[in-house]
């Protein structure tokens, strides 16, 4: 893919637009849906893909410069220009939008406006009731303001014009309808007081996208790994994940983040337990123990099945 255009979208966040060197029709994709880039650094990274009605042609993320930046999000600003070319991957969606729902409740903040503004291009081209609820530090921070104060259900919050106060998730929780759908993205706060607030929500209700771990990754060790299709047995000895452990064997399995943020490590659990340690899978998921994130995810049984 070659880097077709960088446009400005707030103080210190771009949109980056790429097109495939072929000129073949990309994948498609649904609000919510994120890909990987293959930085020329060797990191990866995944970004949300913002454009409602994607024609094919090129995908198109928003990237802030992150002042904690581990390279991801620092290399784009400072080294990636148009005409530059790297890898990326198809889409993939853990935070896909329910169209069909009665209402919709959108908390962005910062960056995570990104998944979120797709959504409400959607929502707001199907006629369907929704609302947003949209965090930043400033104005300046803030991306696709103009557009959204044009487009209606929309409220704002700026932690400098609020002496310093976040945005009242509890509050916000509370007033929604019981039948609503709620989305939350943004940092890990954020994300924190959501969850806490809707604790007591049906969990097919309650929608969250993560960029940062949950949680730190389990790498106790002292399990073994079958994989039930080969028939190969590894040791996990401390210090090191499931994946790497596989991949260190020559083994060929999908992977992305590592971080246990964007679910392309996922594989079927034919048995044992997992210590599950990702952002992806639901509650109810975790406790089926049917699948597992083998970046980040330890095992409570000696032994883990793998349908590998």
């Amino acid at each position: 893919m070659r880097v077709t255009a960088i446009r400005y979208a707030a103080r210190d966040t771009n949109l980056y637009e790429f097109a495939p060197l072929d000129g073949k029709p990309l994948p498609t994709y649904e609000p919510g849906a994120h890909i990987d880039l293959h930085l020329p650094n060797g990191l990866v990274r995944q970004y949300s893909l913002i454009n409602a009605e994607p024609d094919g042609s090129s995908y198109t993320v928003g990237i802030k410069r992150d002042p904690a930046s581990r390279g991801g999000s620092r290399y784009v600003h400072d080294e990636l220009r148009v005409g530059k070319t790297l890898k990326i991957s198809a889409p993939r969606n853990n935070f896909a939008l329910v169209e069909s729902a009665s209402h919709v409740l959108l908390l962005a903040g910062g960056i995570g406006i990104t998944p979120i503004w797709c959504m409400v291009q959607r929502l707001h081209k199907l006629g369907r009731a929704w609302k947003l609820y949209y965090a930043c530090r400033s104005r300046a921070d803030m991306a696709f303001l103009q557009t959204l104060e044009a487009m209606g259900p929309a409220q704002f919050h700026f932690d400098d014009e609020s002496a310093g106060g976040f945005l009242d998730v509890k509050a916000i929780v509370a007033e929604a309808p019981k039948d609503a759908h709620l989305y939350c993205c943004g940092p890990t706060p954020m994300l924190k007081a959501f969850e806490a607030a809707t604790a007591d929500w049906p969990r097919a209700q309650i929608h969250v996208e993560y960029f940062t771990p949950k949680q730190e990754a389990d790498k106790k060790g002292g399990f073994v790994v079958e994989l039930a299709r080969s028939g190969q047995e590894f040791v996990i000895p401390e210090g090191k994940s499931i994946l790497q452990v596989l991949l260190d064997a020559g083994v060929d399995v999908d992977y992305s983040c590592e971080l246990g943020i964007c679910g392309a490590c996922e594989q079927r659990v034919i048995s044992g337990t997992p210590e599950h340690r990702d952002a992806i899978l639901t509650e109810e998921e975790q406790a089926s123990n049917t699948k597992v994130m083998i970046c980040c995810a330890g095992c409570k049984s000696e032994r883990l099945v793998l349908d590998l």
